[in-house]
C-alpha cells in the first residue's frame, strides 16, 4: 500500500477529504438534521472518487441524486409491499448503472447512483420512515456536498495539473460480463436486506456495493479483502474517539477536531492507494457512516461499531462468493466471456 510519498497534490486532497467530510458532519449535527450518514459520507464519496471537480462532475452529482430519489419514491410508492414486481425493477435499474460503468465515461454518475439507490432503498424499505423526509434529506445532503465540494477546491486547489485519467479499452462482451456480474450481485444484496430486519446494517450494504466497482472478480476479491480491512481500520478508530469522547459526544467543536484528525489520517492511506476504493475509503465511509448515523444519546456506539464490524466483514465474504460463482458461470459463454 505505501510503495510511494505524497505528492502536493495529495496533500491537498487529503486536506479537501478530511475538512469536506468534517464540515458536512458538522453542518448535520449543528442544524440537527436527520440522516446524518448522507451529509458524512457524501462529501467523502465526491472528494474521494473525484480528483477535480468540473461542471461535468457537477452535473452528474446531482443528476445521479434526482434520479435516485424519483426512482425510490415510484418504487417504494407504488411497489413497496409487491416484492415481486419490485426485484426485476430494480434488477433493470442496476443494469443501466453497471452498464454505464462498464463503458467508462460515465462511470462517477453510474458508481455513485448505484451507491445512492441502495443506500434509499435500504432506508426506504421500512415503514416507520417518512419517504418524502428521508428524500427531502438525500438532496439537501447532494447540493449542500456540491457547495462544501466548490469550497474545498476552493480553500485547497492542487498544486500542478492532473493528468486525465483514462479508462482501459474493453470488449463487447467483458462489458457484457461486467454489467450483468455487477448487477446481479447488487440486486441479490438488495433482496438479501429486504428479507432480514437489518436496519443498521446500512455498511454492510454499501460494503456489497463498493467491492463491485472493480467489475471484474480479480479486482472484487483483492477489492474485498481491502474492503474488510478499512471497515477494521475505521471501526478502530470509532471506537477510540469514542473512548476519547467519553459522555462528551455533545461537544460538536471537540467532536469535529478529532474526526479532522481521524479522517485525515484515512485520507492520507487513501493516497497512498493511488486514490482508489480500499482500506483508506473504506475506513473513511465507516467513519462517516458511525459518526453522522450513531453519534446520539439513544444509540450505544460500542455496540455499533461492533456489530459494523462483524456486517461488514460477513457482507464482504458472501458477496465474494457470489462473485466468484457468478464470475465462472458468465465465463462459460463467448457473450459473456471476461478477457
Amino acid at each position: 500500500m505505501m510503495k510511494r510519498e505524497l505528492s502536493k497534490n495529495d496533500l491537498r486532497q487529503c486536506l479537501r477529504i478530511a475538512s469536506g467530510g468534517t464540515l458536512g458532519f458538522f453542518i448535520c449535527k449543528l442544524m440537527n438534521w436527520d440522516y446524518g450518514a448522507f451529509f458524512g459520507v457524501y462529501p467523502m464519496l465526491l472528494l474521494g472518487l473525484v480528483p477535480t471537480i468540473t461542471p461535468h462532475v457537477i452535473r452528474q452529482f446531482l443528476a445521479c441524486s434526482a434520479l435516485v430519489s424519483v426512482e425510490t419514491l415510484l418504487i417504494q410508492g407504488l411497489f413497496g409491499d409487491r416484492p415481486a414486481l419490485m426485484i426485476p425493477l430494480v434488477f433493470g435499474l442496476f443494469v443501466f448503472r453497471f452498464a454505464l460503468m462498464a463503458q467508462g465515461p460515465m462511470f462517477f454518475f453510474g458508481a455513485l447512483s448505484s451507491v445512492f439507490l441502495s443506500m434509499l432503498l435500504h432506508f426506504g424499505s421500512y415503514p416507520d420512515v417518512n419517504l418524502y423526509d428521508m428524500l427531502t434529506s438525500n438532496l439537501v445532503a447532494t447540493w449542500v456536498t456540491v457547495a462544501i465540494a466548490c469550497l474545498m477546491f476552493l480553500l485547497f486547489p492542487d498544486a500542478e495539473p492532473r493528468a486525465p485519467r483514462v479508462p482501459a479499452p474493453k470488449d463487447a462482451a467483458s462489458r457484457r460480463h461486467e454489467t450483468l456480474l455487477g448487477a446481479s450481485v447488487a440486486t441479490l444484496s438488495f433482496i438479501v436486506f429486504q428479507c432480514f430486519d437489518l436496519r443498521d446494517s446500512l455498511s454492510a450494504q454499501i460494503a456489497s456495493i463498493l467491492v463491485l466497482f472493480p467489475m471484474h472478480w480479480n479486482g472484487v476479491r483483492f477489492a474485498g479483502r481491502v474492503r474488510a480491512l478499512g471497515t477494521l481500520r475505521g471501526c478502530l478508530m470509532a471506537l477510540a474517539l469514542q473512548v476519547v469522547l467519553y459522555d462528551h459526544y455533545d461537544i460538536l467543536p471537540f467532536v469535529a477536531i478529532l474526526l479532522w484528525i481521524a479522517a485525515m489520517h484515512c485520507a492520507r492511506i487513501h493516497m497512498l492507494e493511488n486514490g482508489m476504493p480500499g482500506q483508506g475509503f473504506g475506513a473513511l465511509t465507516t467513519l462517516a457512516i458511525v459518526l453522522g448515523q450513531y453519534l446520539t444519546p439513544t444509540h450505544d456506539m460500542m455496540y455499533s461499531v461492533l456489530y459494523r464490524l462483524s456486517s461488514v466483514c460477513l457482507s464482504v465474504f458472501v458477496t465474494l462468493l457470489v462473485v466468484f460463482v457468478l464470475h465462472r458461470l458468465l465465463d462459460r459463454f463467448p457473450a459473456t466471456r471476461h478477457a
